[in-house]
């Protein structure tokens, strides 16, 4: 492969209800002031990497970082998000200009990638949960493999989502020599990183992601190897 080929995990940047200690799962919240300096500062570190194509989840708090870090890219490229099977919005926004479509990243948005769904704990203060439920039911609720809170899903749930997406949509353009950035969420991402590194359920358990924090994987062929420094 004649260039390195780069693929960029990156959390996204605290929202609001990371901020207030809020269970979020898929309540579309917005960033926070502090999540969009996260993602600005993100967006800095990594300005200098090829960025060919870009993967968000359906949540506004990952698409607002993808657009954040991107504000900083030195390749200027501009961000566009695919429309794919929607009507009028897909034939609608077609680019007629080769100009101006060179200077675009396609930007696909999938479900799959989504945050682990929190059911019934949504919307509810972690401290008070604990409080309530008791701190050791909590941790499990949040930090054990298969178990999954009232009405939402485990770990391994998610991974069952966000693995496959990835192996099918994402890791193509990878093999054929495009760089990814993924801006997604805590538990979709580390299930990726469970595919990458071939991590185990108790070693997935205990991998921390830092909100706007970037991972950066370097392709070689068929092969990758996670890189130590940004």
């Amino acid at each position: 492969m004649a260039k390195d080929v780069k693929l960029i995990l990156l959390r996204h940047g605290q929202s609001e209800w990371n901020k207030h200690n809020l269970f979020t799962g898929w309540v579309d919240i917005p960033l926070s002031l502090e999540g969009i300096e996260e993602s600005v500062k993100a967006g800095k570190k990594i300005s200098h990497l090829p960025i060919d194509i870009i993967f968000v989840s359906s949540l506004i708090r990952s698409q607002m970082t993808a657009m954040l870090v991107m504000a900083h890219h030195k390749s200027g490229k501009i961000p566009c998000i695919q429309h794919p099977h929607e009507g009028k919005l897909e034939n609608w926004a077609k680019v007629y200009s080769e100009k101006a479509e060179e200077e675009l990243i396609p930007t696909i948005r999938a479900w799959e990638l989504n945050e682990r769904m929190y059911g019934k704990l949504q919307g509810l203060n972690k401290k008070e949960t604990a409080d309530k439920f008791g701190n050791e039911q909590v941790q499990i609720w949040r930090r054990s493999y298969e178990i999954h809170p009232p009405e939402g899903e485990s770990l391994k749930m998610t991974g069952e989502r966000a693995i496959p997406y990835f192996k099918k949509h994402i890791l193509p353009h990878l093999l054929k020599g495009e760089s990814v950035l993924i801006a997604a969420h805590g538990n979709s991402l580390r299930a990726i990183m469970m595919y990458l590194d071939n991590l185990s359920p108790d070693q997935v358990v205990h991998l921390e992601m830092a909100t706007g924090d970037p991972v950066v994987y370097t392709f070689h062929g068929k092969d990758w190897k996670k890189n130590e420094t940004v």
